[in-house]
């Protein structure tokens, strides 16, 4: 729609379609009011997001499962969001919104590992973590994979470099090698969804 526009990082469907996107509103942007037939996960990233249910700054995680509907639009400054859509399991049916990490966490730069739970179902969890600078740890992804996206900071796997607003998917059976940047890194992390072949695990509507 006019004002909006989105990165797809993942996608299975057409335009109704599993898909995990970040998507970023001009200031005052709307977009029409929607069903959310396979339920919505959303992560504020920047700006404000706002909607007929309430109003989230940056830093809010919000839970849309399914069945409900809205009409969203940006504040003055625009917004950014990361995005999640029909990736809910029937009976995940909690409504809810929460402040996942403020803005002045960009310098992420800590003394120890930090975890901020933001919901879990069945064997699905979410979460916020923070790791502090040169932490180095490994990440078996045999019961259900990772997802990640990273709010602040960096990682790295081997040579490679993964700064901020990277998203990163590790499957079941992999072990994987991380260490964060010099000045530590943020992320939003989710796991225990996927399935062997990298499919949701979750019962979920496909029409």
């Amino acid at each position: 729609m006019p004002g909006v526009e989105r990165i797809m990082l993942d996608r299975i469907g057409n335009e109704v379609a599993r898909a995990t996107s970040i998507v970023r509103y001009a200031p005052k942007a709307r977009f029409s009011t929607h069903l959310h037939a396979g339920g919505e996960e959303i992560l504020v990233l920047s700006g404000s997001f706002h909607d007929t249910h309430g109003d989230y700054p940056a830093g809010t995680y919000v839970r849309n499962p399914i069945g409900t509907s809205h009409s969203p639009w940006s504040g003055p400054d625009g917004t950014e969001i990361f995005v999640k859509l029909h990736q809910f399991d029937y009976d995940d049916t909690r409504q809810f919104c929460m402040q996942a990490f403020s803005e002045e966490t960009k310098t992420v730069a800590i003394a120890m590992r930090l975890s901020r739970p933001l919901h879990q179902f069945g064997k699905e969890k979410i979460s916020i973590e923070l790791l502090p600078d040169n932490y180095r740890f490994s990440m078996p992804t045999n019961a259900g994979g990772h997802e990640i996206l990273i709010l602040a900071g960096s990682f790295h796997i081997g040579d490679e470099v993964y700064p901020e607003r990277s998203w990163l998917r590790f499957p079941n059976d992999q072990t994987v090698e991380l260490s964060s940047g010099g000045n530590g890194v943020e992320f939003y992390c989710k796991s225990g969804h996927l399935a062997e072949d990298g499919s949701l695990q979750i019962r979920y509507p496909r029409d």
